[in-house]
């Protein structure tokens, strides 16, 4: 680039020529440099004569014209109207005090950029500094943190543990109240047999005794002991639910803790030459956080005391459960044992009764038996007087065909 006081005339700004292009340069011949600007005006110059700059480009053509054309058609490098506009604006001692400004400006330049290069060294080691032992800082919270997510999650687990096993226990003496409940069902239904059965008793013999009311005493017994052990089994229900909700309460908080667990360790391990840091625009302005330390640490203590509490409950219940089956098992040993006495007692009086009957059966039986006899016997004679009733009936027809008077009353007749 070229800057001259004057306007250029390019060579396109000429009459068109006519160049044979057909005509090739000898081999020997260099080729023609043209010279050529294209005019730039900037904005704010008020004329149009005014000095601006002009762009020469270099421009290599193997492609030339007749040297007639060339002198014949180009106008002048500098028109001779423009002459004029060339003169001299400053002197030597001008420009020299500029270039010494200059250099004095840019040697100050120098001097400040020094000093600020040295302040931003020691500001950018200064936070360099900080930076790193804020780093060093939050990673060791990291770590105390981390501690103290293991330390409540070791409390809990524990905690968990012994819950499970009480929930099994529970679950075991829930079992065995049911089973104990339906197992009654067999000795109330024999008891109520028996009263049934007593109810086919006739006559006299249908007798409230000491049995009846040993049997009534037992199946109220049997259906006491299967209420209370219904109710206790519902308790044991309501207890297991509680417990439920504990160990739930337990795991959702352990779990929670694996997660926060999972995400401190990541932020712990993570370093400056880590492949998944990035930027995340205001995220230094949102606090989500739900709670502090203190009330953290007391989240989990407290889910420890619930489900501490609930343990405690469960194992009253078990107890009193025990409790309840050796009593019931004791009072209906004795039901069962005074039914069972009832039972002999009145079996050995209706034996002896029996007995007693049965010896009188036994005679009735003989009284009977020689009456039969004598009834055969009777109708026997009566059989032996068919014939005889026979003959007198023959005699009377016979005698009843005597003609006349000879139909006489006499004797034979008579008799």
């Amino acid at each position: 680039m070229e800057f001259l006081g004057t306007t250029q005339t390019a060579s396109y700004c000429g009459p068109k020529k006519s160049c044979d292009l057909t005509q090739q340069p000898s081999p020997g011949q260099p080729p023609v440099i043209q010279e050529c600007y294209q005019p730039y005006y900037l904005p704010g110059y008020r004329y149009l004569n005014s000095w601006r700059p002009s762009l020469f480009y270099k421009i290599s053509s193997t492609q030339t014209c007749p040297d007639e054309c060339r002198s014949t058609l180009r106008p002048p490098t500098v028109l001779p109207a423009l002459r004029s506009a060339l003169f001299c604006r400053y002197s030597p001692h001008d420009w020299d005090q500029f270039n010494q400004l200059q250099i004095r400006g840019a040697e100050a330049s120098h001097l400040w950029a020094s000093r600020l290069t040295g302040d931003t060294m020691r500001l950018a080691q200064d936070k360099e500094q900080l930076t790193r032992q804020m780093q060093e800082g939050t990673s060791w919270n990291l770590g105390q943190r981390l501690s103290d997510i293991g330390f409540w999650k070791s409390e809990l687990c524990y905690e968990l543990d012994r819950l499970l096993a009480e929930k099994r226990s529970m679950e075991t003496i829930k079992r065995r109240l049911e089973c104990a409940a339906e197992e009654l069902n067999c000795p109330l239904q024999v008891a109520l047999e028996c009263l049934y059965h007593r109810e086919k008793r006739i006559g006299i013999d249908l007798v409230h005794d000491s049995v009846e009311k040993n049997l009534i005493r037992e199946v109220d017994l049997l259906k006491c002991c299967q209420e209370q052990m219904r109710q206790l089994a519902q308790r044991v229900d309501i207890q297991m639910r509680d417990n439920r909700d504990a160990q739930h309460a337990l795991e959702r908080d352990l779990e929670d803790k694996n997660s926060a667990q999972f995400i401190d360790e990541k932020c712990f391990n993570l370093r400056n030459t880590s492949d998944c840091i990035s930027y995340f625009h205001g995220i230094e302005k949102v606090d989500g956080t739900v709670s502090v330390p203190e009330t953290w640490a007391k989240f989990s203590n407290n889910n420890i005391k619930h489900s501490q509490n609930m343990r405690a409950n469960s194992i009253r219940l078990r107890e009193e459960a025990e409790h309840l089956f050796e009593s019931l098992s004791d009072q209906l040993w004795k039901q069962f044992t005074d039914t069972n006495l009832a039972f002999n007692t009145r079996i050995s009086e209706e034996t002896d009764v029996k007995n007693k009957l049965q010896t009188q059966l036994a005679k009735t039986l003989q009284e009977i038996f020689q009456t039969e006899n004598t009834i055969m016997l009777l109708e026997r004679a009566i059989l032996a007087k068919e014939c005889p009733l026979k003959v007198a009936h023959t005699r009377l027809e016979c005698r009843s065909r005597r003609p006349n008077v000879e139909l006489c009353r006499d004797t034979p007749q008579f008799k």
